[in-house]
């Protein structure tokens, strides 16, 4: 999959079975019409038993939580600026930075970031070539010595550091050499045996022989005795001395405290702010594992691609995902009334007077030419019986029902026993906070101007559904105080008997509102609803009709 550009197939906040299994089906289904690209089913937020056991039947995995779709760090295209290791040299960096065209490297051990070694950081290593003892102080392994001279070893082990000694150039005659020369330092010279033979009779840790002149078998041998190493070079004195220095390694000067980083993860909005107010160029980027994924800067930022996503089960942005309009909408698959987010460009937007979103995606199998997998089926046939309580609901169509019978016949189930089973594991409230009863299938809705919070709990059993009245009653204070809405209307819903208990807060408007909806007086927030079992075609629309009336 990798390289295909990836697609988010997303249903609402607080989603529902259809939102869910829709989002499954309508996955597979686009990943069998446009292979050349991901489709990923994801939700919104948790889902509830009644989804849960539709997935846990047909061994379905739940789709990938995505709870907001803005741009994040992870869209854009990085640069994928390889790590090298600690112990290479400044040469070698600063060739690595010439050929990439880079000006920063990270430094990293496996795959996780060490440090930062830039332009800048090596350019002042060169202006500091004043202290003669910076590469032994560093920890300088030979092979980066060798290596930044074009030489090669004649004596000793290249594998082996240089970690005490001053750099000199043999310049003298060994005389003076004797008073300058310490133990363990690294001599730079040319082809006079005598220099030669003094730098390792004082100790010398290395000496550096210049110009690819041979060295006698006699010193060779007086130097492997002393563990004194013997490195050829073809440049001259001068050169040797001017590049030796570039031999450290960079760790010696690389960034490795308070570095600014960004996880992968990381919104745009975030950090550009941040990469706005510091000086640094380049930023490496940290996977959630921890490790090094890339290195981004603030011209990334131009191109970043934002996510691709398609909505099902609905249209409003108020129940969208967050980020929603910072995202790439592609379609809109929906059964709802009209309150469409806006979009950048045209989208495909399908969205029919049906009972259930999975209605629509069996129409597209057929116009198609694809039969679903049974389990597909199962998911589809779900959905309609959640979404039309079993055909009881007004929104359900004569295309629901047919949909629903062809899809169980697939599914291999008989839909009266199913939706019972169905039914039975949606109303498992036991052990549940309020806060997990109530949202499980919650909606906000623009009515008149003002933002309402509209949930929703069906059951089989109207003695249960009373229980909750009772347990739900005082939370509804607690939401219109905490989300921030100007009325909440929760809908207890007894699917046999064909009833809503209606609770709800919101002030004398509410009452008045839901009073001339339902044409009777309702003064304690509380309303019982007989026919009423849909909160798209019988709640919603009446309440806005109500609101109309109670604000003349």
């Amino acid at each position: 999959m990798e390289g295909k550009q990836t697609v988010f197939v997303i249903g609402h906040r607080n989603p529902d079975t259809d939102s869910i299994c829709t989002a499954i089906v309508y996955a597979a289904l686009k990943q069998r019409l446009q292979p050349d690209r991901l489709f990923v089913p994801c939700r919104a937020g948790e889902m509830n038993e009644e989804t849960r056991f539709v997935l846990q039947y047909f061994r379905q995995e739940a789709p990938f939580l995505v709870e907001d779709v803005r741009t994040q760090v992870r869209d854009i295209e990085m640069r994928n600026v390889p790590g090298i290791s600690r112990n290479i040299s400044l040469k070698k960096a600063w060739e690595l930075m010439r050929d990439q065209r880079e000006v920063t490297l990270p430094i990293t051990r496996g795959r996780r970031l060490e440090g930062l070694i830039t332009v800048a950081d090596i350019t002042a290593s060169f202006m500091d070539g004043y202290d003669n003892t910076a590469l032994s102080s560093a920890h300088t392994r030979f092979s980066n010595i060798v290596e930044t001279l074009d030489g090669n070893v004649i004596i000793g082990d290249p594998q082996a550091y240089y970690t005490q000694g001053k750099v000199l150039i043999a310049a003298a005659n060994p005389d003076l050499m004797e008073s300058y020369i310490e133990k363990n330092d690294l001599v730079i010279l040319g082809n006079r045996y005598e220099s030669q033979l003094c730098a390792i009779e004082m100790g010398a840790a290395c000496i550096v022989v210049c110009e690819g002149a041979p060295v006698s078998f006699t010193i060779q041998k007086l130097a492997q005795e002393r563990n004194c190493m013997i490195i050829s070079t073809p440049f001259d004195t001068f050169t040797a001395a001017r590049f030796i220095n570039q031999s450290m390694p960079v760790s010696y000067y690389m960034k490795r405290k308070n570095l600014l980083t960004f996880e992968d993860s990381d919104f745009i909005d975030d950090i550009r702010d941040t990469m706005a107010n510091v000086r640094h160029r380049d930023f490496p980027v940290i996977g959630e594992d921890g490790s090094y994924e890339g290195i981004i800067s603030r011209g990334n930022l131009l191109n970043a691609k934002r996510k691709k996503v398609i909505m099902v089960d609905h249209n409003e942005p108020g129940q969208a995902v967050k980020g929603i309009e910072d995202s790439e909408i592609l379609e809109i698959l929906d059964h709802h009334r009209l309150s469409a987010v806006e979009t950048m460009a045209p989208v495909y937007f399908r969205c029919q007077p049906l009972g259930c979103t999975a209605t629509i995606v069996w129409q597209m199998f057929g116009e198609a030419g694809i039969k679903p997998t049974p389990e597909e089926a199962g998911l589809l046939a779900s959905a309609i019986i959640s979404d039309t309580l079993l055909f009881r609901s007004p929104t359900c169509t004569p295309l629901d029902k047919t949909a629903a019978q062809d899809l169980a016949k697939l599914a291999g189930i008989e839909l009266e026993s199913y939706a019972r089973k169905l039914f039975t594991a949606g109303s498992n409230f036991k052990d549940k906070t309020p806060e997990q009863i109530f949202f499980q299938d919650y909606k906000r809705f623009n009515m008149e101007g003002l933002e309402v919070g509209v949930a929703q709990i069906s059951s089989v059993n109207a003695d249960e559904l009373e229980e909750l009245a009772e347990k739900l009653s005082p939370y509804l204070d607690t939401v219109l105080a905490s989300q921030g809405i100007d009325m909440v209307f929760l809908m207890l819903t007894a699917i046999l008997e064909e009833t809503t208990t209606l609770l709800y807060r919101g002030g004398a408007l509410a009452d008045k509102a839901v009073s001339y909806a339902f044409h009777e007086e309702h003064p304690e927030g509380r309303a019982v609803l007989k026919g009423v079992v849909s909160r798209k075609k019988q709640l919603v629309p009446a309440l806005i009709t109500g609101m109309q009336m109670a604000g003349q």
